[in-house]
This record gives structure tokens, sequence and C-alpha cells, in this order.
């Protein structure tokens, strides 16, 4: 594997869970692999957990690590070519990348999408100028349109939590909800969420309870107000729901998250809030929606505005899973770093 960005770069989910969870057991298994080797870390945005977790993945395979933060001590860059230089960007990507590539062995780019310019988002420009100037191999650790990392230790905590109880015949039921946002959010997260349910429901018999039984399939839903439509591409067959309660009745697990427009069909008003948050509360997971699942579990990227996209009692409450979900970031990105060290 030499870049990581969709899903399909992972190959057979089957076999990368099955990895994850052989990781988890012990998580410095391959620390002789990445010996000598040397992870640098881009980060163009603000980062917690990805930042930890991505670290900690690195060190847990005896790699090296050096962090650069663009925006702290870092000349501001230049991404577009064509641009007479003459404001206050004093060195050009083009230049730095492989500056950057110079001194290490794989690069991670965190980058988010401006939310001004559609194509220049959805085209991954950032991301791919990386690829192609580097020489090197390169993983996203959240870009314009995806956040693969999170998408990829989702399913691996939706994995570890498939309730033993139940009809073994009936699929597990995963909704997608939009919640209210005061600030206009990129659509990376939830790209990256719909892409990978809508793979793993294509694999029979994925998900295998606690209890050993056998492997059960995903029923995956997606539910938003109308014109947050997300991009075909990463939708796929999913069924979109526009009313919120009826996509939850029967639901197992629930991932909440805000996007902004994503402009699909109406591309001027890409990265809008189409409604003023006041009018969408009815949007925020609440006990009220919760009722309606199958004891249903909760779950979000972090970090969360409480009582905006989830209230207290439910991100506290005992089916709560942000925690354990955060903490799986540590496994998709030791997973990925490895089969980038196997295959470089």
């Amino acid at each position: 594997m030499k870049t990581f960005l969709n899903v399909q770069d992972l190959g057979d989910l089957r076999t990368a869970l099955d990895e994850a969870l052989e990781i988890k057991k012990d998580r410095f298994k391959y620390v002789e692999l990445g010996k000598n080797k040397t992870a640098l870390l881009v980060f163009f945005n603000n980062s917690l957990r990805t930042r930890l977790s991505t670290q900690k993945a690195a060190l847990n395979l005896g790699m090296n690590v050096i962090v650069l933060d663009v925006n702290a001590g870092a000349w501001k860059l230049e991404t577009e070519r064509g641009v007479i230089m003459d404001g206050d960007k004093s060195e050009h990507l083009l230049e730095a990348i492989p500056v950057m590539a110079s001194y290490c062995d794989v690069i991670g780019i965190r980058s988010f999408a401006g939310l001004k310019d559609r194509e220049y988002d959805y085209a991954e420009t950032v991301y791919n100028q990386f690829v192609k100037y580097s020489g090197k191999p390169v993983f996203a650790m959240e870009t314009a349109t995806v956040h693969p990392l999170q998408a990829f230790a989702d399913l691996i905590t939706i994995a570890e939590h498939v309730a033993p109880e139940g009809d073994a015949s009936r699929p597990i039921k995963v909704v997608l909800t939009w919640a209210p946002h005061p600030k206009s959010l990129p659509q990376a997260v939830p790209n990256s969420f719909a892409e990978w349910m809508v793979a793993a429901s294509k694999c029979d018999n994925l998900l295998s309870s606690p209890s050993g039984e056998a492997g059960r399939g995903i029923e995956f839903v997606i539910t938003h107000p109308k014109g947050y439509e997300l991009d075909p591409k990463f939708v796929g067959d999913a069924k979109v729901e526009y009313d919120q309660m009826k996509a939850f009745e029967g639901a197992d697990f629930i991932y909440a998250k805000n996007w902004s427009c994503p402009g699909v069909t109406e591309p001027d008003k890409y990265g809008q809030i189409l409604e003023d948050y006041h009018n969408l509360l009815d949007w925020t997971v609440s006990e009220r929606q919760m009722a309606v699942t199958n004891n249903g579990k909760f779950m979000h990227c972090l970090p969360v505005r409480r009582n905006m996209i989830v209230t207290d009692d439910v991100i506290e409450s005992e089916n709560s899973l942000v925690i354990p979900e955060a903490a799986n970031r540590e496994i998709s990105a030791t997973v990925v770093l490895k089969r980038i060290l196997v295959n470089s």
C-alpha cells in the first residue's frame, strides 16, 4: 500500500478487521518493522486525537516521528500554481514537499476543506500534490473530503460492540445522522463513514458477535434535512431517509455528525449552513430519538458540542462509544502504517 485515502486502499475489510484485532492484543508485535524509519506528520489544521493516535501508532511500529504544524513555526505555504507570491506566503508547497520528503520515509497529511471552492476541495488538491511530488508513501490524516483513519476506527468499534443477543439473521442497522452546529463544517467525516459503511454492507457476514456467533451484515441508513445530500460517490446505494425518527427505528448504532451543504446539485451553496441551527435543534440526538432504537449505541468522532450534536444524557450513557471509538484511532493508524511499511 503506497497511499491511503479511500476504503478501497485497504483491500478486504474482513482481513483488515482481523489484523486490527490482532494488533490490539499486542500493539508492539511489529515494533521492529519501523526501525530506522521516519514518519513525517504534516498538520495544516488543528488536531488532538489524530495527532496523538498517529504518533502513538508510529511508535508502536518502532518508527521515528517528526510532527510539522504548518501554522506554528513554519513558513506560510502557497498551495496553488500560477499565483504571484507577493503576499504573506513565503514558500510554495511544490518546493516544500520534496524537501519534507528528503527527511522521512512516510508522510501523513491533515488538511481541511476551505469550503469556498468545491472543485478545488473535491479534487483533493493538497493531498494529491504530496502524492505527486514527494516520491514517498502518503496517507490521509483527514483531507478536504475524507477521514479514512476515523472511518476505519469506527468500523473496528462497531465490530467490537455487536450485541450477542438478538436475531442473528437480522443485519446490524447503522444510521448516520446529521445534527445541528453553529459553524460551517466539512463533509470529510460523514463522507468517509458513508463510504466505509457502504463497503462493509457489501461484505457478507462481516460482523461477528462477541459470543462467536456467525457474522452479520450491515443495513446502512443516512438521515439529514433536505439540501444536505452527500456526494453520490460516497453514498453509493445507501438508503437516505429525511425523517430522522423513522431512520432511528430499530437502529443498533447511531453515528451523529454535522456537515455543511455539500453543493452536489447547487454548487453555489457549497459549504453553507442552509438554515439557522436554532430551527433544527430537534435534530440534536437525545433520549427521545434513542428510545426508538434497538438499545442503540451512540458514536461521534469528537470533539463534540454537547446539547447541539448530542445531549449530555446520551453521550454520558452506558451506550456511548465515543471514548473506545477514539481509542481505536491508534489501532486503525497502526494497521495502515504497518501495511505501508511492509509494502514500501
